[in-house]
């Protein structure tokens, strides 16, 4: 998709956004991509309150109720990060004072929340100068973020429990519930498409015509201009046409908002020529279109101590203008859509004997997870939330059974007719369970097990079911069966489907990268391309102690992925 969104990664593909164009230019403009909320994924979400049946602690009058929300920290720290107002007199309070938390799809963003009875005496004093320990508590509860946009309604009921509680109590208290819901803070979901195309380029090069490619970028108040969306590179092309971009309305200000419109001739030393620009908004543009009439590049260049624009007479044309909805992630959860996770786990003898300390695969007694347990448990934690049932399909490959031959896809309970388990804990119980029920062997062979997540996946797609499923590959080796996982995956992209592989030892994975997208064009089989980019690849050593968690590398593009899949098929939430 050659737009402002592109699962594309690689110098030549387009980008949603890019850095001053200067330099490295393409390598900029990933950088800026990744650093800015462009494809809508991560979403700001505003949170509101209300509590019913608090317990009453004055005596002369009901409660006056405060609400303080803390944040826990992955190091465990807990945090406060709002209070509301204090509602006088209410044990069923409505509070008007609303939180607003920045979404991250990749991590567990636990909250706490706790209730509080503020003292008359304090009613005076502002909020955030209360000294919460003088204040009586009226329950408390936690949950993850996740857990709240998932909902159907986007509200979740909490049941408030008290800390301690009296050792000589037979029976809980009744401490009330508190309700949160959650709304998406957006100022448009409205999005421009649009189709360039440039008429009568210069050549820029002495042998050969130009490379061109479109930079466009926002002008701000202080007149410094901030780049929004770079398209593909075409090549020898002097009358190119561009894939469609997509601009959100939001993301350039408004329709009236000054947009400056670069093209530029791509040189491999990263220092690009200026082919010439136009300033249009993009209410010109769209006139440009009905018009049918090209708009005259220009080149800015200095006379004497003064800057003229020099008109040229290559044009930009508007091949196609239209505007449309866009809805986010969060529309389809909200609609109903499950995330489905799977997982399959590499049996190779490459591992090392399970019951020596040096295998990949070994069970500390301590229990200190070994680097599969570590992947599963922190993927399977975030995704967890987006599963109603629960219930994952769960194999293991290039290992023998007992009494049986090698398989390259067994199900890691056991069962020769069902696949799934119970929770994470349950893959964790198939996972240690297994390893003391197979025989190590090889080779290294992935074609198998994405296959059998197709098939599902496929079957899941003609019953018409709001489901996307997510496998996840953890694997010692490099991959025997390069050509056969090539072709799978590539039949797969059509499929409501992502993968992520986590490589863990010592292993050169180089060969493994050619299965992400992320480091070139999209994946080739012998049969075809991949219609997206499905896989994403993380060798556990290169996030291992680091900063980024494992997790969160691994699931950063899903919601990009997910959305690109829905897009590309029309089809949206049920909202």
């Amino acid at each position: 998709m050659g737009n402002c969104c592109s699962d594309v990664g690689g110098r030549m593909a387009a980008v949603g956004g890019t850095a001053a164009i200067t330099g490295n230019q393409i390598d900029a403009a990933d950088m800026y991509l990744k650093s800015r909320d462009i494809h809508g994924i991560l979403s700001q979400i505003e949170l509101s309150f209300s509590a019913t049946n608090l317990r009453d602690r004055d005596v002369f009058s009901k409660s006056d109720p405060m609400l303080v929300v803390y944040i826990k920290e992955r190091d465990g720290a807990v945090i406060e990060v709002f209070r509301t107002e204090v509602v006088l007199n209410s044990l069923n309070p409505t509070w008007i004072k609303k939180y607003t938390i920045a979404y991250h799809f990749e991590v567990v963003q636990t909250l706490l929340f706790h209730v509080f009875d503020v003292d008359t005496q304090f009613l005076n004093i502002e909020v955030k100068m209360l000294k919460l320990e003088e204040q009586q508590s009226l329950g408390e509860a936690s949950c993850a973020l996740s857990e709240i946009v998932t909902k159907p309604n986007r509200s979740l009921t909490l049941d408030l429990v008290r800390r301690v509680e009296s050792v000589s109590s037979t029976h809980s208290q009744h401490h009330g519930k508190l309700t949160v819901h959650a709304e998406e803070c957006f100022s448009s979901r409205t999005t421009a498409e649009m189709m360039l195309s440039c008429l009568d380029l210069e050549s820029k090069d002495l042998f050969s015509k130009c490379d061109p490619f479109l930079v466009i970028s926002k002008l701000v108040e202080s007149g410094i201009s901030i780049p929004v969306c770079k398209t593909e590179i075409l090549k020898n092309d002097h009358n190119p046409t561009w894939k469609p971009v997509f601009l959100n309305i939001q993301q350039v200000g408004s329709k009236d908002s000054p947009l400056v419109i670069e093209c530029f001739n791509f040189n491999s030393n990263g220092k690009h020529d200026l082919i010439g620009k136009v300033q249009k908004s993009l209410a010109d543009l769209e006139k440009i279109h009905s018009g049918r009439e090209g708009e005259n590049l220009f080149l800015p260049t200095l006379v004497g101590h003064d800057c003229e624009n020099k008109i040229l007479k290559s044009k930009l044309f508007v091949e196609k203008f239209s505007e449309t909805i866009q809805h986010t992630f969060l529309d389809y959860l909200a609609g109903g859509f499950e995330l489905n996770f799977m997982v399959a786990i590499d049996f190779t003898a490459s591992n090392g004997n399970p019951r020596l300390p040096d295998s990949l695969h070994y069970i500390d007694p301590s229990g200190r997870q070994n680097a599969y347990q570590k992947a599963i448990y922190e993927v399977g934690e975030v995704l967890q939330f987006y599963d109603t049932d629960k219930c994952f399909p769960a194999w293991g490959f290039g290992a023998r059974p007992i009494d049986g031959p090698v398989s390259h896809c067994f199900n890691l309970n056991g069962s020769n007719n069902y696949c799934k388990v119970e929770g994470i804990r349950g893959i964790m119980m198939a996972y240690t369970s297994a390893l003391f029920n197979v025989s190590l062997a090889g080779p290294t062979l992935f074609g198998h097990v994405i296959n059998k997540a197709a098939l599902i996946a496929s079957q899941s797609l003609a019953d018409e079911a709001q489901k996307y499923f997510v496998l996840l590959i953890i694997t010692d080796g490099v991959v025997t069966d390069l050509q056969e996982t090539k072709d799978a995956l590539v039949k797969a992209s059509d499929l409501p489907l992502s993968i992520l592989i986590v490589g863990v030892g010592g292993a050169d994975f180089k060969e493994m990268e050619i299965l992400d997208a992320d480091k070139g064009e999209r994946l080739e089989s012998s049969t075809g391309r991949a219609s997206r980019d499905i896989v994403q690849f993380v060798p556990f050593r290169d996030v291992q102690g680091g900063e980024v968690s494992i997790v969160q590398a691994l699931l950063a593009e899903l919601p990009t992925q997910f959305l690109t899949y829905m897009r590309s098929r029309d089809i949206k939430p049920r909202i």
